[in-house]
């Protein structure tokens, strides 16, 4: 009977091991899932608030005023849209995951403190707040150098991309020493303020651990008191040791991370200071009638780019519609100033700019720029096929329009001779096709706009002559019946404009007919002759 009894004891330890091992196994397997689970749901969270944070970055840079874009290097800018949101994100993913375990830990192993000791617990809590003021100390150091770090590496970047936009003049003049000197003094800044950031983050972990040991050292001696007076126990004093320590490591994380954060912290300070800057005003969403014939005014109009410096003084001009102006003067006589002004890139300081009567600034820039094609002086093109960059000139247009436009511009003359013709990959560096060529493909743009207004800022600077011959008759063709400003330094391509205005030093010296401003003698006249 007593070994029967002793069997079923056996049996029944077996089945409780068994049901004991199935159940370790099943809390493993739930664990590894909430682990998954837990860095799945940080990695949507953190990687969807890194999208929003790109798409306002890419809706401010619509929303910044020209002037924004001129007063900075683009290789920094970029190092900001770049480098500094990536820094956010990996900053974020390498500590909230942490962080949230560390501080479950940390509540869970005090909670187990408190119970066996409500004194030792205290005493080892009276740490904590030395080691969050030492850790906030440290953090506030690190911080700046951090900033230092991400504004040295966008200077950097900067030089890294002008050297390389300017790559064959860097080598044609021989200066690839001192832009290898100028890149050493870059990056040098950089590594400085690297390891400076670097070296205090690393003091954070010895100085925590540090403060850490001494609460180790009283819990010990007043544990020891306690054990002595028969307050606690020795296994109790033994097991909130072990505590105490498991108390330190999560402190410690949290410490580190919060020092580790300081680099996201910093990147993220730029990313907000670029949100922050001025946006391009436009309170009008008012738009510009329909119809009108493109007369143009500009009334008394004064601008200069900074406030003590003006660059257009009391200019007065009448543009009749489908009249040619033709603007022309010496190198900074605020030639391109005025075409900028009447696209309302900037505001004029004092005066008005009116289009058939309406104050241009009392319209929305969108509905003004509708009515504009703009052929400048610096050709861009995106990435993509010839045909994708001239129907960027007006989106929604048909296949035969925008071929149209690539007829009329001659841009199907050499696009037949490249392998795939108008389907031809080009971009702003590709070298596949000349600069000539890549003017054409604006002025293509120009075709298909259809604007009611046109400007030809230096649109032939960058076309041979052959094929400025070949564009003319287009070119004539395409002001017909519009309103067209013309700047250029080459008076060859200005003959047949229907009034002359000559500038100097942003005022308007004369104007009218090329005939009778050579019958006057006068400024254009002594430009025909230099």
């Amino acid at each position: 009977c007593q070994e029967a009894s002793y069997q079923q004891l056996g049996e029944a330890l077996c089945l409780f091991y068994v049901a004991l091992t199935r159940a370790r196994h099943a809390l493993y397997l739930v664990a590894t899932l909430m682990i998954w689970a837990q860095a799945r749901l940080l990695n949507v969270i953190v990687q969807r608030t890194i999208a929003l944070l790109r798409s306002e970055v890419e809706n401010k840079i619509h929303r910044l005023p020209l002037a924004y874009f001129d007063s900075r290097q683009r290789g920094e800018l970029l190092s900001r849209l770049t480098n500094d949101v990536d820094n956010v994100a990996t900053s974020l993913s390498m500590t909230i995951s942490q962080l949230l375990t560390a501080m479950l830990t940390l509540v869970a192993v005090l909670v187990m403190m408190v119970v066996i000791s409500p004194l030792l617990a205290l005493i080892t809590v009276a740490t904590v707040p030395l080691s969050l003021w030492l850790t906030a100390s440290i953090a506030r150091r690190s911080r700046t150098l951090f900033v230092a770090q991400w504004a040295n590496t966008g200077r950097l970047n900067a030089h890294i991309e002008e050297t390389y936009s300017g790559f064959a003049v860097v080598k044609t003049f021989g200066h690839r020493a001192s832009a290898q000197q100028r890149f050493d003094e870059l990056n040098s800044e950089v590594y400085k303020a690297s390891f400076g950031a670097q070296f205090l983050s690393g003091l954070v972990s010895p100085a925590t651990l540090l403060i850490g040991n001494l609460s180790y050292v009283a819990v010990a001696v007043i544990g020891g008191y306690q054990v002595a007076t028969g307050q606690v126990t020795l296994g109790g004093v033994q097991a909130f040791i072990q505590y105490v320590r498991q108390f330190n490591q999560p402190l410690t994380q949290i410490a580190a991370m919060y020092n580790a954060l300081q680099s996201g912290v910093a990147s993220a300070e730029r990313i907000f200071e670029f949100l922050d800057e001025p946006e391009e005003s436009d309170s009008s969403t008012a738009e510009l009638p329909a119809g009108g014939g493109g007369r143009v005014e500009f009334d008394n109009v004064r601008f200069g780019y900074q406030p003590d410096r003006t660059v257009i003084e009391g200019f007065s001009l009448v543009a009749e519609p489908g009249s040619t102006v033709a603007i022309v003067g010496p190198t900074g006589a605020g030639k391109t100033t005025l075409v900028n002004l009447l696209m309302r890139f900037y505001d004029v300081d004092e005066g008005r700019i009116l289009l058939d009567g309406v104050d241009i600034s009392s319209v929305s820039r969108h509905s003004l720029r509708e009515r504009i094609g703009m052929v400048l002086q610096d050709t861009w093109l995106f990435a993509g096929t010839i045909f994708e960059n001239i129907a960027y000139g007006r989106p929604g247009a048909s296949d035969a329009e925008v071929l149209a436009a690539a007829h009329a511009a001659y841009v199907d003359r050499f696009a037949s001779s490249l392998p795939a013709g108008l389907d031809t990959p080009v971009s702003q560096d590709a070298g596949m096709i000349s600069a000539g060529e890549r003017q054409l493909i604006t002025i293509a743009r120009a075709f298909l706009s259809q604007p009611q207004l046109l400007i030809l800022d230096e649109a032939t600077s960058s076309v041979d002559s052959r094929t400025e011959m070949l564009i003319a008759q287009s070119l004539a063709e395409l002001r017909r019946g519009r309103t067209s400003f013309v700047v250029a330094h080459r008076l060859s391509t200005i003959q047949n404009a229907d009034v002359i205005v000559v500038l100097d030093q942003g005022r308007l010296v004369e104007s009218g007919s090329r005939a009778d401003l050579l019958a006057r003698r006068g400024a254009y006249w002594r430009m025909t002759r230099a």
